[in-house]
């Protein structure tokens, strides 16, 4: 493991450990099964993992839930709905800080005046800089807005 892909990794199994000596039983389900996806996900990459391996794993995790509580707000299972919000909002205390969504606008605008003239090619330009510090939903909604406005 390298020192980069160390550092949010670490952070994850510090808090996990921390968890269960202050017996936050669902805390430390969370953290333990986000550390196995980011153990898998080395193994898959073979080679060390980095953080921003780490933090896909966890943005994938946050999606899967946020879908599982539009799924429980449709059948009416608050119980369940609560959980998943909950175990987002842990795991988005992990993630970077979120771009500003003004900056993304300008991007996706200088993206259209180069030339980008549907959503597939705005998204191709615009995603690589900032991956893994903006959902790509984001970036989805913006550029069909300026796309729309055009």
């Amino acid at each position: 493991m390298d020192a980069s892909g160390a550092s949010l990794l670490a952070r994850l199994q510090s808090d996990q450990a921390a968890a269960r000596r202050e017996q936050l039983k669902d805390r430390v389900l969370l953290l333990g099964m986000v550390i196995a996806e980011v153990k898998y996900r080395e193994l898959e990459l073979s080679r060390p993992i980095a953080d921003d391996d780490v933090v896909e794993v966890i943005r994938k995790g946050i999606k899967k839930r946020r879908e599982s509580v539009e799924m429980y707000s449709k059948a009416g299972r608050t119980d369940l709905l609560e959980k998943e919000q909950q175990e987002v909002a842990m795991l988005e205390a992990y993630l970077p800080p979120q771009v500003d969504p003004a900056e993304i606008r300008a991007a996706v605008v200088a993206a259209i005046a180069a030339g980008a003239n549907n959503v597939g090619a705005v998204m191709g330009r615009v995603m690589p800089a900032y991956k893994g510090r903006v959902d790509g939903g984001v970036i989805n909604a913006i550029a069909r807005e300026e796309l729309a406005g055009k």
